[in-house]
């Protein structure tokens, strides 16, 4: 029977790991935790599942931390995750049955994601595909973008059982969330010529009512009552807000 790694980059996730661990704790054969200098008990709850912690530093673009989780898994199969995440049983089921196949690399896992009291099924955001589960050797991170998937050589399929993600279950959590990747994408658009005309054009005027109505409209939001709205709005501010941040840092 073809092993499994479950595979994790953390840093401050007390509140998320226990619950994410116990999820899978039934499925894997072993737990790697690569930490970023956690300050809360992080770590005690990692070693508490008998996971393999290293403590590192905490880089900015955390797919880094990633990596390094994944080039540390012995097992025949990677499970990549985040702290927030939980598997479900018939996702658990699902993998142990396809990571029997020989013939496939990787596997595409369809994400709920939760926000502000419901999961969001609408703008786009279900199923949220993330490759997430493949083949030890043959899955990495390019540890470039924020959103970045991994990049998987072989074939890839499409699992059916969502993977939980307990993203922002409260505004707080949130609006930080907000700040990390409007931060990311600032750094991203100083690489470029971000003082352009036609950038700020871009970011300030076009993207923002583009990606609102994008997601409300077109995708269905406002199906999702007032949290697909408050979505909607705040993932479209990401433009102006981190091109701002740009010029200012």
């Amino acid at each position: 029977m073809a092993s499994l790694s479950v595979v994790l980059a953390t840093y401050n996730e007390e509140e998320n790991l226990k619950k994410c661990l116990e999820s899978v704790q039934d499925l894997c054969n072993e737990i790697i935790v690569v930490d970023g200098g956690s300050g809360d008990k992080t770590v005690e709850i990692a070693k508490q599942f008998n996971a393999k912690v290293c403590i590192t530093d905490n880089p900015p673009i955390f797919h880094i931390n990633k990596q390094k989780a994944i080039y540390k898994a012995t097992c025949d199969w990677i499970l990549q995750l985040d702290a927030d995440e939980q598997v479900t049983e018939g996702l658990a089921a699902e993998i142990k049955e396809k990571i029997k196949n020989i013939h496939v690399n990787g596997y595409w896992i369809p994400r709920k994601n939760f926000f502000l009291g419901r999961y969001l099924l609408k703008g786009g955001q279900y199923p949220d595909y993330t490759l997430r589960l493949y083949r030890k050797g043959k899955g990495k991170l390019p540890q470039k973008s924020v959103h970045e998937q991994a990049v998987v050589d072989g074939k890839c399929e499409y699992l059916v059982n969502p993977l939980i993600h307990m993203a922002d279950t409260n505004f707080k959590r949130y609006i930080i969330r907000f700040g990390r990747y409007t931060d990311l994408i600032a750094v991203e658009l100083k690489k470029k010529n971000n003082k352009s005309l036609i950038l700020g054009i871009q970011y300030l005027l076009v993207l923002p009512p583009w990606w609102f109505l994008k997601t409300y409209i077109r995708h269905k939001g406002f199906m999702d009552s007032w949290q697909g709205l408050v979505f909607s709005f705040f993932s479209s501010l990401r433009f102006p807000v981190g091109y701002i941040k740009s010029l200012s840092t």
